[in-house]
């Protein structure tokens, strides 16, 4: 797993989004799997038209998950205290930030830190 951070940036306001590990194991808790999570964060649309929503709870537990990593491995390297974001807030970021764009930059986080370092 390679430690990957991308950023959220919404009004001028930078939000790191971080999997990993952790981020991992509280997903498994919740969904049983990244598969099953995966699942039913996953939207379809054909044109413009959505034949898939995504599951709203699963996709704001997930980011809540990568931005609340992130905040804590930058409290830690960098000395801050920045607090933790709650679900709600999560939630009315991805509103304003746009669903669809949210959640692909989920999945490319997912991807892009699941991707083995190594070569075969």
């Amino acid at each position: 797993m390679k430690d990957i951070e991308k950023v959220l940036n919404l009004n001028g306001v930078e939000y790191p989004v971080v999997f990993n590990l952790n981020v991992m194991q509280a997903i498994q808790d919740e969904y049983g799997s990244l598969d099953a999570w995966g699942n039913r964060t996953e939207a379809k649309q054909e044109g413009d038209k959505l034949t898939k929503e995504p599951d709203a709870r699963a996709v704001i537990f997930g980011f809540t998950e990568m931005i609340n990593e992130g905040i804590d491995i930058r409290n830690e390297k960098e000395k801050r205290n920045d607090p933790f974001l709650s679900n709600r807030q999560v939630g009315r970021i991805i509103t304003e930030y746009g669903l669809a764009k949210a959640v692909a930059l989920q999945n490319q986080t997912v991807i892009e830190s699941s991707q083995s370092v190594e070569k075969n």
